[in-house]
């Protein structure tokens, strides 16, 4: 008889060993000759050496299939077990599987061409509106690459610039203070990794979030580096950041430039590299637009409408008529002073 230790490092033991411990049970049951106990993300197996190792073969397919799928069901186990080939998910579009197995996929025709960008470059600028998925499929893409040990760590950063409120008076240490800048990025991840295991790589650094003042001085390797809201950055911040990317290393930089939170004398980091950049090889670019966005249906109305609004504002401003016309909002015209 011996004791053979197999430890669970790639999945969420909580969705690894399913509610009340069932998988757990179904793989005693498969394995009625083994002695088999599991705490935390360690799983002791006793028995005849034979039997131990196969067990720890099996156990090693089953959370290789749970990392990929975010998923297991009693089918899957039922069929690995006996050496069967699992039934494969429909891959077909899809960039990971996040939490409960929810298929987090590239919707649109900009978001695939997205995809493509990162896959075929080191660098990769997508701009476009709210709503469009830039940060959600950003995010998808650096856990996708980190789960398949493309990369050893994701670090996403955004600038601390407020959208018109002053958060700089909150209470707290300084992750409480910058935690509001980020929590878009929480969300996304929190869609994508079970919150252990988030925690987990939180707390060891494998993903890091962090204001984009942290990234100075700092060469990032074997990473992907996601510079979000990169509109609000300075033409200082952005070349800074540009210029961390390490070997083995990938960055995606979104933002919209519809919408600058700097004061008007400052020129936006973002505008400006579009400009120098442009003619150097080895960077994507994705332009979306209000047929990309993919929340609430209002959402698009809502872009369309500011759309209408600011082309009239320019014709209002570039008339040479001092008693120029104002449209209203109920669609009546007024005179203005």
């Amino acid at each position: 008889m011996i004791e053979r230790i197999i430890h669970i490092d790639n999945v969420d033991p909580i969705n690894f060993y399913g509610v009340n411990n069932s998988n757990i049970h179904l793989l005693r049951s498969l394995f009625p000759k083994l002695r088999i106990n599991a705490r935390g993300q360690i799983i002791k197996a006793l028995g005849d050496e034979a039997d131990t190792a196969e067990f720890e073969e099996k156990v090693k397919l089953v959370e290789e299939y749970c990392a990929r799928y975010n998923k297991l069901t009693d089918d899957v186990i039922i069929d690995i077990v006996k050496g069967e080939q699992p039934k494969e998910l429909n891959m077909k579009g899809v960039i990971i599987y996040g939490v409960n197995g929810k298929p987090i996929s590239a919707r649109t025709k900009n978001q695939i061409r997205f995809v493509e960008q990162f896959n075929n470059n080191d660098l990769t600028i997508a701009l476009g509106p709210a709503g469009t998925g830039k940060t959600y499929v950003a995010i998808a893409l650096a856990v996708r690459a980190l789960k398949n040990r493309q990369v050893r760590k994701i670090i996403l950063s955004r600038p601390a610039v407020e959208a018109g409120e002053k958060l700089g008076f909150l209470p707290g240490d300084m992750k409480d203070k910058i935690d509001p800048y980020l929590q878009p990025l929480y969300d996304a991840l929190e869609d994508m990794i079970p919150s252990v295991k988030l925690k987990e790589y939180m707390e060891t650094k494998v993903i890091q979030i962090a204001p984009l003042a942290f990234m100075r001085g700092r060469t990032l390797n074997d990473a992907v580096i996601v510079l979000d809201e990169a509109q609000n950055t300075t033409t200082h911040q952005i070349k800074m950041f540009l210029t961390r990317l390490g070997m083995n290393a990938k960055m995606i930089v979104t933002g919209d430039i519809t919408q600058i939170d700097l004061p008007r004398s400052v020129t936006s980091g973002l505008v400006h590299a579009i400009k120098v950049l442009r003619n150097v090889k080895g960077i994507g670019r994705v332009e979306f637009d209000k047929t990309d966005i993919v929340r609430h249906h209002l959402v698009q109305r809502i872009v369309e409408a500011y759309e209408q609004w600011q082309r009239e504002q320019e014709l209002i401003d570039n008339d040479p008529n001092p008693n120029k016309l104002a449209e209203t909002t109920d669609g009546s015209q007024s005179r203005e002073s």
